[in-house]
């Protein structure tokens, strides 16, 4: 809760500089005002937005079996409440969770990842999925998720007053806007997402491999998403909600420059993080 209240308090804090820069004092209180507001909102209902962008359809044990029960047994192996399950109408495969602690949590599978990977590789999947409930780091992707969202439409803002012709300003105004627009504002998002990513996937992979005691699973599983992840992308993906999948959804369009500012560390480093773990459980 401490790292989730620390994310909100940097985020506030950038859409206040935010706002003072593009409106002045009026616009800091009023990019203080709606920090609050998405304050409020990404904490009770940030999980809703990205399950609804997703199309995500809950499933029950009626409807699903395999997938609930896969699902109900790692919630009893994790001590955790059983989390809402559902599916995204979706044929690449991914997967991930969303919610603001354990008892208001849901994984999410796309039907793509149900259809490529074994049994086994499902739940290697879904425990990495129950790690980052345990963990509580549903809440900071989920909030991250939003905040990344309004700083890109601030982004956009910013490069709009940059273009725009002011008689009441200095020239050199309109360059900083634009540096603003087109430089730091993307750059931060994209920091902010890898910063709290990167060793979270890590962390989860640790927690799956133990929940199991199949590291194998996760290994296998994460090495077809990534190969399927290099050729096809997700209908309806996008940057803000990158972090939160266990494979990142623009893997395939990612560039040597671009992956230094990636949500995800690299699948070779997690395969060969798990195969350490597995040789010690041997």
């Amino acid at each position: 809760m401490t790292r989730t209240i620390i994310l909100m308090s940097v985020l506030m804090l950038i859409f206040v500089w935010i706002g003072n820069m593009l409106g002045g004092s009026e616009g800091m209180k009023i990019a203080f005002l709606a920090a609050c507001a998405m304050n409020f909102f990404s904490y009770f209902f940030s999980d809703k937005l990205v399950l609804a962008h997703y199309k995500a359809k809950e499933v029950t044990a009626t409807t699903e079996p395999q997938l609930y029960d896969i699902v109900a047994r790692l919630a009893k192996k994790a001590n955790l409440p059983m989390p809402k399950v559902y599916i995204v109408p979706e044929q690449v495969p991914n997967a991930f969770a969303t919610g603001r602690n354990p008892q208001h949590a849901a994984v999410a599978a796309t039907q793509g990842l149900l259809r490529l990977l074994t049994p086994q590789e499902v739940e290697g999947v879904l425990a990495h999925e129950m790690s980052h409930v345990r963990h509580y780091d549903i809440l900071i992707g989920s909030v991250a998720a939003v905040f990344a969202g309004a700083i890109a439409m601030l982004g956009n803002m910013a490069r709009v007053v940059g273009s725009t012709t002011n008689n009441n300003s200095q020239a050199r105004t309109n360059p900083l806007f634009t540096l603003l627009a087109v430089i730091v504002m993307p750059v931060a998002a994209a920091i902010i997402q890898m910063a709290i990513s990167r060793t979270r996937e890590y962390k989860a992979d640790e927690g799956a491999a133990h929940l199991t005691g199949h590291p194998e699973w996760l290994m296998g599983a994460l090495a077809k998403l990534d190969n399927y992840a290099k050729n096809y992308q997700m209908q309806g993906a996008n940057p803000q909600t990158a972090h939160m999948f266990i494979i990142n959804p623009f893997r395939g369009w990612q560039t040597a420059f671009s992956s230094l500012f990636s949500t995800h560390p690299s699948t070779a480093a997690r395969i060969a993080a798990l195969q350490k773990i597995q040789a010690l459980l041997k």
